[in-house]
Parts: structure tokens; sequence; C-alpha cells
């Protein structure tokens, strides 16, 4: 009987986990849409700035932070992208291995590595563990706004454009999760500054044109200036780069948890049907026992009067 009361306690408990699994898998799948469409509308827009301050440093000598970083500085910022609630399976765990793996190798590097971290999980991970973090933001890691993304870049910015005698950092990287699909979400390392210049691969020449080694670069006039034209765009760079990884990284936290919570769901309901089998099979020997036991004491009753 206790095991019974047992198992019937078990199967309670497990139903309502079951509920609130299915609950969080819902909510995730009715977010998923948005989360992905905002991010992938952001993208566009982070490419043709990223385009054009790269063709910018690619084809112009230039000595602007944007280009150039300070060797003589071992100072260098790491923003991670974490999560502010859990039932995400190894969304943030992932995040967190990275970065650590970063901040190894930038150590081995000879470099300083400064913490930032966004999200509740991951400052909760490092204040438990007496990590220095420079700076924390939580709030919305599933549905960033754009206040949130210039609050991060203008600390952040603030930190590179400082000198180095004053504490400031000579390179930008951020940890992030990109969106790929619903079911592949992949954790990227990203430098932000100084811009690392991506050759693309040659097009091919078109029918009947003969390919040109030597073809010249395109030339540009800056006005009022190069040095403002490139003040103007480090911010918008930095903004634009940092939202649209919080946007990418909101949607596979939501895609993340979608399949944490159906893949919860699936195995609260086995085990609910593991434990009912269980409980059947009990109900089953104690009803086995008991007519055995009657049957034994009918017996014994007939073999007394005679």
């Amino acid at each position: 009987m206790g095991s019974q009361l047992a198992l019937k306690s078990r199967i309670r408990s497990t139903e309502s986990l079951e509920k609130i699994f299915n609950a969080q898998e819902m909510i995730a799948s009715s977010h998923i849409a948005k989360a992905r469409d905002v991010a992938l509308n952001a993208k566009p827009y982070t490419d043709a700035i990223f385009d054009a301050v790269q063709a910018l440093v690619a084809h112009t000598h230039i000595t602007h932070p944007i280009a150039v970083k300070d060797e003589k500085n071992p100072r260098v910022a790491v923003l991670a992208l974490t999560s502010d609630r859990g039932m995400a399976g190894p969304y943030t765990s992932s995040i967190i291995r990275e970065t650590e793996s970063l901040l190894a190798r930038l150590e081995g590097d000879g470099k300083k590595p400064e913490l930032f971290v966004y999200g509740r999980r991951g400052s909760t991970y490092y204040k438990y563990r007496n990590r220095d973090v420079v700076a924390t933001w939580e709030g919305d890691t599933d549905q960033p706004g754009v206040e949130i993304a210039e609050t991060i870049s203008n600390t952040l910015l603030d930190a590179y454009m400082k000198p180095a005698d004053q504490g400031g950092v000579s390179e930008l990287y951020i940890v992030y999760t990109e969106f790929i699909n619903m079911v592949v979400q992949k954790v990227r390392v990203l430098r932000m500054l100084p811009v690392e210049i991506v050759e693309a691969p040659a097009a091919a020449p078109e029918v009947g044109e003969e390919p040109n080694k030597d073809k010249m670069a395109p030339l540009y006039v800056f006005e009022p200036s190069l040095e403002k034209v490139l003040d103007a765009i480090l911010p918008k760079y930095i903004q634009s780069r940092i939202h649209e990884c919080l946007l990418t990284a909101a949607a596979s936290e939501t895609a993340s948890r979608q399949n944490a919570m159906h893949t919860a769901t699936d195995n609260a309901r086995n085990l609910i049907d593991s434990l009912t089998r269980k409980l059947n099979a009990s109900r089953q020997a104690s009803i086995t026992q008991e007519l055995t036991e009657i049957i034994g004491s009918a017996d014994a009753l007939n073999t007394k009067e005679e």
C-alpha cells in the first residue's frame, strides 16, 4: 500500500511538471516566429554597415581606432550574452563554456580580458564564483530592445576609446548564439573592434571578359574629413552589431527553450506511463495477494469443519 501511495504521489507531481513544461513550450512557440523575423530583418542593415566599414578599412590607409589597435595595451573587453531565465536547455551553459575558453586563450596570449555580461543567468554564475565583472545588464534577453543595445554599446565604446593609462581596452569581443534554424543554434565569437578584413572570394569574370588582376580599388572622398566620418560611423557600427547579436541570441534562446520544453514534456509523459505501469503492476500484485489469502483462509475453514 505504501508503495502505491508513493507511486501515485510521483505520478501527480510529474503530471504537474508536464503541464508546466507544455505551457512553456506553447509560450516559446508563440514567440519564436516574431523573434526569428526580427532577427532576420535586422541582419541586412548590419551587413550593409559592416561591408561599408570593411571597404573603408581595406581601401584607405587610416590610423583610426576603428581599424588599428594599440599593441601595447594588453586589456581586451569580452561581452557574453546569456539569458535571464532558465528552462532553455544548454543555452547559457554553452555560452559560458565558450566564454571561458575565449578568456583562457586571451590570457594565454598575454592579454588581460575584462568581462561584461548580459543576462541574469550569466551574472549569477560569475557572481558566485567571485569572478570580476566590469558591468552587467539584465532584463528582456528574449525580447531585447534598442535601448539596451544602445546602453551596452555606449559602455563598450567608452572602454575602447579610453586611453590605455586610464583603463581602456584595445579589442572588443562578443560571445553570442547565432540562430541558424529552429533546430540548430551555434555559439559564435565575434571580434567587433578593431575591424577584421574578411576577403570575399573573387567573382568570376563575365563571358568574353578577360580577368583583370590589376583592378584598381575604388577611391573615396571624405567630407568634411576622414576622422569625422569614421567618428560618426563607429558608434552606429558598434550599436548595430550588438543589436543584431542581441536579436539573433534572443531567437536562439526562444528556439532552445521550445526544444528543451518539448523534450521535457515528452520525458515527463514517458515517466508518467512508466510509473502508471508500475502502479498497475503493484495494484495487481496486491489484489492477487488478497485473493490468495482469502482462498487460503477458506480452504483452512473447510478443512477444519471436516
